[in-house]
């Protein structure tokens, strides 16, 4: 059964929605009837992207917005809300899934890990911090997706600002839950989406491919075979241990 959150004319705001899984996600939010919102930088592929989108939802133009915003700035998110308030009335899901990947070493130069981290995992909270309060003020079943990655769970050696970055995504997504379903009258849950390999332009660089193969081993250790496909992981309710975490729910294959 699909959540209730993703019913026709309902909202759904995706950051890094410009391409590769975030547009996808928006793809499917809107073949389902509802109304999405892109948020990215660079106006060429939202504007590509936005035209995409608009030949699938059902409400044509009229459904679909999108918005250059730089998730490192609390400004531009809390602006992103108030624009998506205003237009279509608020946000049912919000998808925090913008994200980098331009490589890092452990005692590399400080801003590429602050870029990373400003985007990676500083996105996800001011996404978190702006949106959930109005979500909960709806008085509606709503979602807050966080993409996380594998690499924040197997941590394989040779990108440590990124498993960084995906580490405290996890351990974020799961306080958020904590709280949310601890919020009186709260109808919004929170849930850690882990992508398996995707091609997408954040890993087509071949100098990626030793790493994806140091990725893939910790995985098989980890999980006792390669998964494939994309999952939600159900939030870890009190104390239970990190492998209940990973257990999947939801799939979303075919986006």
């Amino acid at each position: 059964m699909p959540h209730p959150a993703m019913s026709p004319d309902n909202v759904a705001v995706i950051t890094g929605g410009a391409s590769g899984i975030g547009l996808a996600a928006a793809m499917r939010f809107a073949a389902l009837g509802m109304k999405v919102c892109i948020a990215d930088i660079g106006a060429d592929r939202l504007k590509d992207a936005a035209t995409r989108l608009s030949s699938l939802a059902p409400g044509g133009a009229a459904n679909v917005m999108s918005a250059t915003v730089d998730v490192r700035r609390a400004d531009d998110v809390a602006e992103l809300e108030t624009v998506v308030r205003q237009k279509f009335g608020g946000t049912d899901i919000l998808m925090n899934n913008a994200g980098i990947q331009p490589g890092s070493r452990m005692f590399g130069p400080l801003e590429n890990w602050q870029r990373i981290l400003g985007v990676n995992l500083w996105g996800i909270i001011h996404g978190s911090q702006v949106f959930a309060p109005h979500m909960i003020e709806r008085g509606r079943p709503g979602l807050i997706i966080n993409t996380g990655s594998k690499q924040g769970i197997t941590t394989p050696p040779g990108d440590p600002a990124y498993n960084v970055s995906k580490a405290g995504v996890k351990a974020f997504t799961e306080a958020l839950q904590h709280e949310l379903r601890n919020t009186p009258d709260c109808q919004i849950s929170a849930h850690l989406f882990i992508p398996g390999f995707v091609f997408t332009g954040l890993t087509a660089r071949p100098q990626r491919k030793a790493r994806r193969r140091l990725d893939g081993r910790a995985d098989r250790r980890l999980h006792g075979q390669k998964r494939r496909g994309w999952r939600f992981l159900h939030p870890v309710p009190g104390q239970r241990r990190a492998a209940s975490a990973r257990r999947a729910a939801h799939p979303v294959g075919g986006l």
